[in-house]
């Protein structure tokens, strides 16, 4: 129950977000990828939401909610909260650092990389890694691309 009261918690705060418009940017986006390990290779559908706070003009701290499912039969929704860190390369791109939490069938915490490009005013593309960390499982790897919207 923790877990979904963390992810509510997070939710609230992406939708507040105009309220601090002048301090950062609202994201949400769709995704798609491969994850491999744990004895899975096979693709992965998502979408994401969230919130990044400027700490200047070189940084950023964010944080995210996703829903992702891998595309097998059986299979069910992952959800993840978590934060990103980052650097703010030129006025469009975005080197980050992420790490949370997921819930579902696997409950278990992540870490991973990413880079985010704007490719016009609110529009952007991203890579992102993650490796998740599954207790009495082998860990798994999982590779991303997205496209989404600023606001």
């Amino acid at each position: 129950m923790k877990k979904f009261a963390v992810a509510a918690a997070l939710l609230s705060a992406v939708v507040a977000t105009p309220a601090l418009a002048q301090n950062g940017e609202g994201h949400v986006e769709v995704r798609g990828g491969y994850i491999t390990g744990s004895g899975l290779d096979d693709a992965t559908l998502g979408v994401a939401g969230g919130y990044d706070f400027n700490l200047g003009d070189k940084a950023f701290a964010g944080v995210e909610i996703a829903g992702d499912k891998v595309l097998i039969d059986g299979a069910k929704v992952q959800f993840s909260s978590g934060a990103r860190l980052g650097a703010n390369l030129g006025t469009n791109g975005k080197l980050y650092a992420t790490g949370g939490y997921t819930f579902g069938q696997i409950d278990d915490p992540y870490v991973g990389a990413g880079y985010q490009h704007k490719l016009g005013q609110n529009v952007y593309g991203k890579v992102e890694y993650r490796h998740q960390f599954i207790n009495n499982f082998d860990d798994t790897d999982a590779f991303a691309v997205g496209v989404g919207f600023a606001f």
